[in-house]
């Protein structure tokens, strides 16, 4: 049974089964997992508190029938918008520790043009993909590119990032 002790951020929480939940949480040391909470949804559960979108946490996570946390402590509520973490996770690759990410995530102010940069997007040399425009450039997370303010309003405005 293999353990894993790290600071992580909890990006995207979703019920799973009557009484479990399955979380998308962005460690410091390993990066993505998508892991599984026993009883999570239960009145009387303990992890209940900790395991909300947004919260910094000290978690342990065991490899037993998948990835599943069993302790977790809450130090602190970051200053993300739920949206934001939720974007965040659909563009993530699991597995992938990136320790410029863990520092925008977790220090004073999060800025979509930063985090774009560090996964290798660069919106500084961005252009629409439709029509090489430069101007109002959203991203699209489902196309995995760059559209113009004109050329974005067909795009599924759930699925856009802008910068």
């Amino acid at each position: 049974m293999q353990e894993y002790l790290s600071e992580a951020v909890i990006l995207d929480r979703e019920p799973a089964g009557d009484l479990d939940v399955r979380l998308s949480v962005f460690t410091k040391r390993f990066g993505k997992f998508v892991v599984k909470a026993k009883s999570a949804r239960r009145i009387t559960s303990k992890l209940a508190g900790h395991l909300q979108p947004g919260n910094l946490v000290d978690a342990r996570i065991v490899e037993k029938n998948g990835l599943q946390i069993v302790d977790v402590l809450k130090k602190r509520r970051l200053d993300i918008a739920p949206a934001d973490l939720h974007r965040l996770d659909l563009i993530l690759a699991e597995a992938e520790p990136e320790p410029r990410l863990w520092r925008e995530l977790v220090g004073d102010k999060f800025v979509w043009w930063e985090v774009l940069g560090i996964l290798g997007w660069e919106p500084a040399a961005a252009q629409c993909g439709a029509c090489d425009g430069t101007e109002d450039l959203v991203f699209s997370i489902s196309g995995q590119e760059f559209f113009c303010g004109n050329c974005s309003s067909k795009l599924d405005q759930n699925e856009v990032i802008y910068i």
